[in-house]
């Protein structure tokens, strides 16, 4: 059983403040500022295995702001080191939410390694986050999200997802100016 992407995305949209903000990456991050545009989106495709890592610096940066990382199974794979600093760090404000679909989705849908077996909430746990859930189910998400996000950070997810419905991946603008300006702007003003 799974979720569609943008299905689970949109039970998020509600519990993200006009303060927090969202690292997003590959097709989670066009899906979700397809969803979702605003400026607090930290536009991070292009670091694969580089979101936590992103997100655990804002975090550090701003204990007073809810920092939302939505990643990939594959971009985790790449820096798996990211979940035992996470862990360490103790940052109450981070939340990391792993959309497996155990693809490398946006380079071609090439299984990741050793898909089937592979245990990302497991991952987190042996790193020593404390808060660890998995989610397969929109309707258990939808009423468990409240609950998780209240839960000691920081706090892990593992989505199991599958693709909804597709949204454009917009290049010229994730790796345009005018994103990081924005979301700069935002983080100084807000």
């Amino acid at each position: 059983m799974s979720i569609a992407r943008d299905a689970a995305l949109r039970a998020f949209i509600p519990h993200v403040g006009p303060r927090d903000v969202v690292v997003a990456v590959y097709q989670t991050n066009f899906d979700w500022i397809a969803l979702n545009p605003r400026p607090l989106n930290y536009v991070a495709v292009g670091a694969m295995g580089q979101a936590l890592s992103h997100g655990l610096g804002l975090a550090l940066a701003h204990p007073d702001r809810k920092i939302f990382v939505f990643d990939g199974d594959g971009s985790l794979l790449m820096n798996l080191g990211a979940l035992v600093t996470t862990a360490g760090a103790n940052v109450a404000n981070l939340s990391h939410f792993v959309f497996v679909n155990r693809t490398y989705e946006v380079n071609g849908g090439h299984p990741i390694p050793n898909a089937k077996a592979v245990d990302f909430a497991g991952f987190a746990e042996a790193a020593g986050f404390p808060s660890v859930f998995r989610q397969s189910e929109e309707a258990v998400l939808i009423d468990t999200l409240p609950k998780m996000l209240a839960t000691p950070g920081p706090r892990f997810c593992a989505l199991e997802v599958h693709a909804g419905a597709p949204y454009p991946r917009d290049y010229s603008y994730i790796h345009g100016a005018a994103a990081r300006q924005a979301f700069a702007e935002a983080l100084r003003t807000t």
